[in-house]
């Protein structure tokens, strides 16, 4: 981080407190301004006319928060656009084990979008002699596309490199020129497709040859970041009475889980969607575009040939969990959406205003945070166990509960193992005629039936 770092130490317990005091503990904790937070839509409608046409209102997502999460030793809160049941409590809890055994380590291992551009009508024969003579322009082509953005190279952003790929055999044969470009805070979509448009006539006219597509790559490989971690086996331990599980024995489990999605592509899409459970959320909550970056992560896993996991699970030595994961994640701080929606810019405030490596650093964490959740009760209580618990209590509002009798509803059904729209709606009929203990002891009795 940048910033001066931050005790969010205080937010624990978060969950427990009703909305007015969780924007209270915000605002005191991170000095943060949370009125945006009290109104029903914080996106005024001559934006939403800006970002979208024919648009007639905002369709919302809940906004919480994942606490526990400590990369490179600053810790965070972390903002999560989602609407799905359980992800920010596994999230935050997965956190939670990880910090207490070191935290996630994370780096910067490449920072290059790439934009491409396509050449047509090209003698199959001669694509390797016109890739070598485009590569003898490099220096040319480079400077080129930096005087396109010169702000860009000013803030020691701008073209690095160019490369060519030949498809000879290709239905309709084609040549194209990628141009890598680090683009510093932005994503860059728009940045890059510009650089791509202003530099085709200097490639054309290199190869010869018809000018065909001159866009960005979603598929961001050179824009990777890494991050690892090491989990004490005793915070990931089952401690159910009627089916302990030892820290070793889940760890190994786990392990099993991962070597399932190494090799199989079935399983390694439900793997991955969990790891996204942890990685989208930051993104939408952020204004970055998330259907770019999926695009980009799931040709990223299955670059070997293979759709396989993105994270990879061991025990090292000492007996720790070793979790790891490599995305591309083509994510910014400035520019379009980030910079006009109010609740973007809340959340990058929330997360101290990170830098887009920062960011992406963060966004990586919780997804190996929320893949790591997703394992650890795939291969002990079951991933239902959880994930009912919360959407008990959609059922329970869904079946025309309020206020205190939600979450009554919800623990009864929690607790009989019945969770169903029906059971819902036979708690609150019998609520209407009975008092809660007596509706809890003819339920436990239902149980015991069984």
């Amino acid at each position: 981080m940048t910033n001066t770092p931050r005790d969010i130490s205080p937010l624990s317990g978060f969950y427990k407190l009703n909305h007015a005091e969780r924007l209270e503990k915000l605002r005191s904790v991170l000095d943060l301004n949370t009125d945006l937070l009290k109104k029903e839509s914080s996106l005024p409608h001559n934006l939403s006319d800006l970002f979208v046409e024919n648009s007639i209102g905002h369709f919302t997502l809940p906004l919480g928060l994942v606490t526990n999460v400590q990369v490179n030793g600053e810790d965070y809160v972390v903002p999560f656009a989602v609407e799905e049941s359980s992800v920010v409590a596994a999230s935050s809890n997965a956190a939670k084990w990880v910090r207490q055994s070191g935290g996630f380590k994370a780096e910067t291992l490449s920072t290059m979008m790439i934009g491409q551009i396509q050449i047509l009508d090209i003698d199959p024969a001669s694509m390797t002699d016109l890739a070598l003579n485009i590569l003898g322009d490099r220096t040319e082509l480079l400077a080129k596309a930096n005087a396109v953005h010169p702000r860009l190279l000013e803030r020691g952003g701008g073209a690095r490199d160019i490369e060519v790929r030949v498809f000879p055999e290709a239905e309709v044969p084609f040549l194209v020129v990628h141009v890598l470009i680090d683009t510093k805070e932005a994503m860059g979509a728009n940045l890059v497709n510009t650089i791509c448009e202003k530099l085709a006539p200097e490639v054309q006219q290199l190869a010869g040859g018809r000018v065909g597509l001159r866009i960005l790559s979603n598929y961001a490989d050179r824009r990777l970041f890494k991050v690892s971690c090491r989990v004490n086996p005793k915070y990931i331990a089952l401690n159910d009475a009627e089916n302990p599980l030892s820290g070793s024995e889940v760890a190994k489990r786990i392990v099993e889980a991962y070597v399932f999605a190494k090799y199989d592509p079935y399983r390694a899409a439900t793997h991955n969607k969990g790891i996204m459970n942890g990685v989208d959320p930051v993104v939408i909550a952020t204004g970055n575009d998330w259907r770019a970056l999926e695009a980009g992560v799931h040709a990223f896993a299955a670059r070997n040939g293979r759709y396989e996991s993105l994270s990879r699970w061991s025990i090292d030595t000492e007996g720790f969990l070793v979790g790891e994961i490599t995305l591309p994640l083509q994510l910014g701080t400035v520019g379009g959406v980030t910079r006009l929606h109010p609740l973007a810019q809340l959340s990058l405030q929330i997360l101290g205003n990170p830098t887009s490596d920062e960011l992406s650093m963060i966004a990586a964490s919780t997804g190996l945070a929320s893949n790591l959740a997703a394992l650890r009760a795939l291969v002990t209580t079951g991933i239902q166990a959880g994930h009912m618990k919360l959407h008990a209590k959609n059922l329970a509002l869904a079946a025309g509960a309020q206020g205190s009798t939600i979450e009554f509803i919800a623990g009864e059904m929690v607790r009989a193992r019945n969770v169903s729209s029906t059971e819902a709606a036979r708690l609150l009929l019998a609520l209407q005629t009975q008092t809660m203990s007596e509706v809890a002891e003819s339920t436990t009795e239902r149980f015991l039936d069984k």
